[in-house]
């Protein structure tokens, strides 16, 4: 260490954290397998729902337009799942076929049981996809089935699929519980669809969505299948699959759903399905807009990436509707980006990249924030009425003190609730003159 004038200068890593982005994946050595294109498809309308989440036609196609605000021209989010049994469910999915029709970015498709009748219900609808329900592992065979068995599971999901393509419709696989499913037999299962759709041409060629029902899967090269994500979906790859006709479809039971997504991407899956903001089954489904964050980190949608500050109309939606996302839930929930402890706020006060993951006032449309707590200190205070008066204020000034003041004798007195600024601005207008208190 030497005195005087400092000489050093920072790093700020700034390749890995740009200011005008996102974190962006900086690769010791790209993965080969890696699909030259990725992208997502939803199914709020389907799992959403089927998760609790209570949607009217109207809901439904609302919706779906911030959805579509959100992917704009970059095909973030190419395909939506509906539902087909309720008149509800029709009538939401008759109004987003209109709009798709109109030019809409994503394209509706329907999901039903891999069964006869059903089939029915879609072959009139216009659609040109279907998710069809195939349960693959023993769990399912052995018991949804009378007498049960894989045999007759295989037999019932082929008799659908070939009604689906007489009709031309393609079919869409849903493997489920494909993480607890034996490989010998989803391969010969798989093997037989692609034989039987082979007469019907490329625009019928089968999908298939690989779906951890449970959340067991795991990120890891080096377990056994089932539960590795990445050898599941190399041996599909392997079997002759394309990358795009490859769906992962994870639930977050054991809390590595994300991890699970980016593993099936860098295994050569192209597709991830799930819902925006974590709505879903139990635990939820694969929270899109966290995995494209992602997904632009590796570099993809740099020509034209989704709109993440179109989601906060979704946020205030399902606060409208009695289903709010949770205050901690990662970059929308209301505590996403606010601090309660003093030494954070000093450091935004200095720097505030300091305690900020990007530029998410930029690039979420959402502010950073410091909620005042008897840990927040003087210095949250500062950062407070700087965002909302325009001013800043050294720690000695009068006006500060009187107020830091009364907010100490707020805790002091047993106060456990955060102060916001509607609390706070009139003493902050009584202390601190004659600079005008904005809204």
């Amino acid at each position: 260490m030497t005195n005087g004038t400092s000489t050093e200068t920072p790093d700020y890593f700034l390749d890995s954290f740009p200011r005008d982005n996102f974190p962006r994946y900086v690769w010791t050595e790209r993965p080969a397998t890696l699909p030259a294109a990725v992208w997502t498809t939803e199914t709020t309308h389907r799992d959403g729902q089927q998760g609790g989440l209570p949607l009217t036609a109207e809901q439904s196609l609302r919706i779906y337009d911030l959805l579509c605000q959100f992917t704009g021209e970059s095909g973030a989010i190419r395909q939506a799942e509906f539902f087909v049994y309720r008149p509800s469910d029709r009538a939401a999915l008759e109004g987003v076929m209109e709009r798709y029709q109109a030019g809409a970015p994503i394209e509706p498709t329907t999901w039903i049981r891999a069964a006869a009748k059903d089939v029915e219900l879609i072959k009139a609808l216009g659609v040109r996809e279907t998710g069809m329900l195939a349960s693959a592992s023993d769990y399912h065979t052995f018991h949804k089935f009378k007498p049960g068995g894989r045999q007759q599971a295989a037999q019932t999901y082929l008799d659908a699929v070939r009604l689906t393509l007489d009709a031309g419709i393609r079919p869409r696989l849903h493997l489920e519980d494909a993480t607890r499913a034996p490989l010998d037999f989803m391969r010969p299962f798989i093997e037989s669809v692609q034989a039987l759709a082979a007469s019907y041409g490329e625009a019928l060629r089968p999908k298939f969505r690989v779906c951890d029902t449970m959340g067991l899967g795991l990120p890891y090269e080096d377990v056994e299948l089932p539960r590795s994500i990445p050898r599941l979906f190399r041996t599909l790859i392997g079997m002759g699959l394309r990358s795009e006709d490859l769906e992962f479809h994870p639930h977050n039971d054991t809390g590595l759903i994300v991890a699970n997504c980016l593993a099936a991407i860098r295994a050569g899956c192209a597709v991830i399905n799930g819902t925006s903001l974590g709505k879903g089954e139990r635990t939820g489904n694969a929270p899109l807009e966290m995995i494209l964050l992602h997904l632009i980190g590796m570099g993809y949608y740099q020509e034209s990436a989704p709109d993440f500050k179109a989601l906060n109309a979704l946020v205030d939606l399902y606060h409208d509707m009695g289903e709010g996302i949770p205050p901690k839930y990662p970059l929308y929930g209301r505590d996403a980006h606010r601090t309660r402890a003093g030494i954070h706020a000093d450091g935004l006060n200095k720097f505030w990249w300091m305690y900020a993951p990007f530029d998410v006032p930029s690039l979420l449309g959402r502010p950073l924030e410091v909620s005042l707590t008897k840990d927040s200190g003087i210095a949250g205070l500062i950062f407070v009425i700087r965002q909302h008066m325009g001013i800043d204020l050294p720690k000695d000034d009068a006006g500060l003190t009187q107020v830091y003041a009364w907010l100490t004798t707020e805790f002091d007195n047993g106060r456990q609730t955060s102060i916001e600024w509607e609390e706070l601005r009139p003493v902050v207008a009584q202390h601190i003159k004659p600079v005008a208190v904005s809204a």
